[in-house]
């Protein structure tokens, strides 16, 4: 009896089942053709956005460098969840090997943690241009924008290797349904039949540090933003000023309240559905929404799209 029941435990899960958005087969098709359309227009309005600003010497300005980096980071993220989720949608519960999972996990984390820091990065430029105008061609000049971009992406790449790390040596022994439409971190520390208190204080320690800490950034530079636009003589100054900040401040508003609701908590989450919801808001309406907001109303945007396609 003894060596069955050792082999029984030393069973591994090879592969898990993704759930996706919707298991109704009712709405199933409705939900992939919405959701194709969303990742398609997504990776066209960033691509766009890209080629703009690599085209342009216009638009060679720091803040234009950090949404070219955004836009790029869009795309990888929407690249990453989005299959799945079109796959679940259209086959139904989606099988992935325990590999793919943790590679998916791997550049998700990689994603967010960049993004978190390219937002709090676009709050300090901000900052910048508005509370110290005399300073921002030496504070903002090229090497700090690439050393600003540099630090975004490979501080998203070292929080990855240690949250990965943590998550892919648990054991994981059976159920192998993760009730979510990719590879996430609360639905796989759900699975595992192995104490989790070092992964989640890991997964807590992170979101502290890449969450919490640029979202200190951005709200420190918005307060000092918003006492200097207060003491402005001119109210079109006041609207001018404010005008340049309020998409930002959008942004980093559904980001930030959808993001910090499921990943600064180190319990495990219970209401998966919920968590779905909001895994919708920040993988996939903001990548889609970040360009109209930042660029698009864009009146200098709005110029070289006219060059560009010969409008009136």
């Amino acid at each position: 009896m003894e060596r069955p029941l050792e082999l029984a435990n030393m069973t591994r899960v090879q592969q898990f089942i993704l759930l996706g958005l919707s298991t109704r087969l009712d709405i199933r098709d409705a939900l992939f053709a919405v959701f194709l359309t969303l990742y398609l227009l997504t990776l066209l309005e960033n691509t766009l956005i890209i080629y703009l600003i690599c085209s342009h010497s216009e638009l060679h300005k720091p803040m234009y460098f950090f949404l070219g980096n955004l836009s790029c980071l869009e795309i990888c993220y929407v690249s990453v969840t989005m299959p799945t989720l079109l796959v679940g949608l259209w086959t139904g519960p989606y099988h992935i090997s325990f590999t793919l999972c943790m590679t998916q996990l791997f550049f998700f984390i990689v994603l967010i943690c960049t993004e978190c820091t390219l937002l709090a990065s676009m709050a300090y430029d901000r900052y910048v241009a508005i509370c110290r105008p005399l300073h921002y061609p030496l504070l903002m000049r090229p090497q700090v924008c690439l050393g600003l971009a540099l630090s975004s992406w490979l501080g998203g790449l070292v929080v990855s290797v240690a949250k990965t790390t943590c998550i892919a040596s648990l054991s994981y022994c059976g159920p192998n349904v993760l009730n979510q439409f990719f590879c996430d971190v609360s639905p796989l520390l759900n699975l595992s039949c192995t104490h989790v208190a070092l992964t989640e204080l890991v997964d807590f320690i992170s979101a502290i540090v890449i969450f919490c800490g640029t979202l200190l950034v951005s709200l420190a530079s918005y307060s000092a933003i918003g006492m200097a636009v207060l003491r402005m003589p001119s109210a079109a100054a006041r609207r001018k000023a404010f005008s340049t900040c309020a998409s930002h401040l959008v942004v980093v508003g559904i980001f930030y309240s959808a993001a910090l609701f499921i990943y600064c908590r180190p319990s495990r989450i219970k209401s998966m559905d919920l968590n779905k919801v909001l895994s919708v808001i920040y993988t996939v309406v903001t990548p889609l929404c970040n360009p109209v907001i930042y660029c698009l109303r864009n009146k200098e945007v709005h110029t070289v799209l006219q060059k560009t396609f010969r409008w009136p």
